[in-house]
Parts: structure tokens; sequence; C-alpha cells
């Protein structure tokens, strides 16, 4: 609890692709997570899905909303940078925003993508710009915020700033994954947060290191991520989103998640 307000912690379901979507709340519930992320198009369990019909959202977000632990993103593979692709995961796109509308989730995950050797970084800042404005109003409508990530080809946060001033629109924000910035050497924590802070919506948290080129899970407090700070900076601007966990293909859930979300709690108490 900080200032009176206590940060909210969900996680991602790459942590237990195998359990039902009733299953995952419950689990969500026992070790304290106030939400749960629903990855889409990876074959998890959970069944949220664009193919489902109306009478099977209706019952999906009467799951849902029967319980304490809501569903706070949809995270989609959706992204814009590559013209050649553009039209079509801009149409995926939208059909995922009318999922998250009809099951009253408020936020959902997109790429930038990477783009092509012969589109310039002006070039692919300008395809996105257009496909997160294209996106804008239909989620608006839908009640939803579409939440570009900082990850693969933007993880320099003053690139994904720069989409953010260009679209300006409330119904267009910013996922903090707050590792990749410091992993690909753009900025530290703290830079990160101050470039971004005016459009995050939605964060991601996990630690690691690198090993021989590539990226190993630790827990937090183990890697190299500095969590501390984006806990103090969130808090300390007011930010009323989740915190949402991202562990993909690590240890068993029953040995990640709670360690995960009581290390965090520990940083609150720290303020």
């Amino acid at each position: 609890m900080i200032g009176g307000m206590r940060i909210r912690y969900s996680f991602m379901t790459f942590s237990t692709p195998e359990l039902g979507l009733e299953e995952v709340l419950s689990v969500a519930e026992r070790y304290g997570y106030d939400g749960v992320e629903l990855r889409l198009d990876a074959e998890h369990k959970h069944g949220a899905e664009v193919a489902k019909g109306e009478g099977e959202r209706r019952d999906i977000r009467e799951t849902i909303e029967s319980g304490n632990v809501t569903v706070c993103c949809l995270a989609t593979s959706c992204r814009f940078a590559d013209p050649g692709t553009t039209g079509e995961q801009v149409g995926d796109a939208l059909q995922r925003i009318d999922l998250a509308g009809d099951l009253g989730v408020g936020r959902m995950r997109v790429f930038g993508g990477s783009f092509p050797d012969d589109v310039t970084r002006d070039g692919a800042i300008e395809t996105v710009v257009s496909s997160l404005g294209s996106l804008a109003d239909r989620a608006r409508e839908r009640g939803v915020t579409v939440c570009m990530e900082t990850h693969d080809a933007w993880c320099d946060p003053r690139h994904v700033a720069e989409v953010m001033e260009r679209v300006d629109h409330p119904s267009i924000g910013v996922n903090w994954d707050i590792m990749h910035p410091v992993r690909n050497g753009y900025a530290t924590v703290g830079e990160s947060f101050d470039c971004l802070k005016g459009w995050i919506s939605h964060v991601h948290f996990h630690d690691g290191v690198e090993v021989d080129g590539k990226l190993q899970l630790k827990p937090i407090g183990e890697g190299a991520i500095d969590h501390r700070v984006a806990v103090r900076s969130l808090a300390g601007s007011g930010y009323d989103g989740y915190l949402s966990g991202e562990w993909i293909k690590w240890e068993p859930w029953d040995r990640h998640l709670p360690r995960e979300i009581g290390t965090m709690r520990s940083y609150e108490e720290e303020l």
C-alpha cells in the first residue's frame, strides 16, 4: 500500500497454458493476484479466442465477472511496421478489439513489429502511427485501450514515444515492458519510465540475464532489472493499471507465481 494506493498485479497465461479460464482465475486469487492477462492465438486452454461466437463470449464474460479476479488485458501478436502485412494485421487487431469489448477487457497488447531492411525507421514509424490511428476510434467505441509494447524493433522508448506523440489518441497507449529497453541497451528503467510515463497503460515485469546471447529468466532481484525503480516510479505517478508478470516456458507456475508477487510486494513495503 503506497499513499493509500495498492498496486495491482496480474500474470500472462504463458505461466498456465494448460489451465482453463476458471482454473486460471482461481490460481490468481490463491496467490494474491488481482488480474490475469490472456495470451491469444497461442493454444492456451483459457478458451477466450476470436473464433468464439456471441453466446460463448457472453458466457466467458459472465465467468470473469462472477469472481474476484479480473481479466485485465488480452495479449495479441498483432504487429504493424512491415508494410507487406500491415493491412492483414490491422484487420486482425480490429477483430481482437471487438473480442476485448465483448469480454469487458479494457486493455489489448500489440507490437510494433520488425520491418524490412528497405524500410527506414521514419517509414516504420509512419506505418505504425497510421495503423494505430486506424484502430483508435473502434477501440474507444469498445472501451479498450490498445497498448504498444516496448519490444522487438521498438525497444528504444524514444521511438515508442514518437509514435504516441503522433497518434495522440486516448485509446492508444504503451505496454511498458520493463526489461526490453534495458537488456537491449537503450535506456535504464528510470529513463524508460521518464520517456513513456504520459502513455503507460499496461506494464510487463520479469527479470533475467544474458547467457551466451540468450535471455535466461531469473527470479526478480536475481537478474539485471531494477524493479524497485519501476515500483517507485509507477506508484509515485499514480499509475492505476496492472503490473503483469510474463514468464514464458519457465518454472512450474506454483513455484514462480507466489514467489514473484511476494518480491514485488516487498518492494512496495520499502517505499
